[in-house]
């Protein structure tokens, strides 16, 4: 069966983390995995991005997959609680917020700070980033934003490790502020969610 297009949207997943590591300013390129799924949320009322685009879905079946890196264990169920995905995305968006708060800082004068926060508290320093060429506000988002991408992707290879592939989009912040999104627009008549997909439920 011929594959289409959007099944090698991993290679761009793979793309991204080439190209942040040989620059931290390529971390920009991060804002369209999240500006993508929430305006496809927002206009077509759907969860097609988590179903078929997300490029990191795609690579986490792969190697737990193909590759057989995953215990192919079902996810416990706590992960997919509500209590657990809504504070999850809480917390998130909290780390988040500080890290654009961090960002204003250094818009306002306060010096840059050349490191990446993995797991919101390992500083894992990047000296040797060439940032001279943007304002230095700029490059502290793009630390910033890349330190939670970093940590997203590898609290979704531990659940890959650990579970099924692709546990980690069972509490997916994207996803539930996505399906939330849908939830919405279907109460308003505005669209439906079309049911949860094998990425909500993470069983691929």
């Amino acid at each position: 069966m011929k594959k289409r297009w959007y099944e090698f949207l991993w290679i761009a997943e793979l793309l991204y983390w080439v190209l942040g590591l040989c620059n931290i300013l390529f971390a920009w390129l991060g804002v369209i995995f999240f500006a993508v799924p929430l305006l496809i949320a927002i206009i077509g009322g759907n969860k097609a991005y988590c179903n078929r685009f997300c490029g990191r879905g795609q690579l986490l079946g792969l190697l737990g997959g193909k590759l057989k890196l995953s215990r192919n264990a079902p996810p416990p169920r706590f992960l997919r609680s509500k209590w657990f995905r809504y504070g999850f995305l809480a917390f998130f968006m909290t780390m988040f917020g500080l890290m654009l708060f961090s960002t204003y800082k250094v818009f306002a004068g306060a010096p840059l700070r050349e490191a990446v926060t993995l797991l919101w508290v390992f500083k894992l320093p990047w000296q040797w980033a060439e940032v001279g060429m943007v304002a230095p506000w700029m490059a502290q988002f793009a630390f910033g934003f890349f330190g939670v991408m970093m940590t997203s992707t590898v609290l979704g290879l531990v659940t890959m490790v650990l579970f099924r592939p692709r546990s980690w989009c069972v509490y997916c912040p994207m996803g539930t502020m996505t399906q939330g999104i849908c939830k919405i627009k279907q109460k308003k008549g505005c669209g439906s969610c079309g049911g949860a997909g094998q990425e909500d439920r993470g069983i691929t």
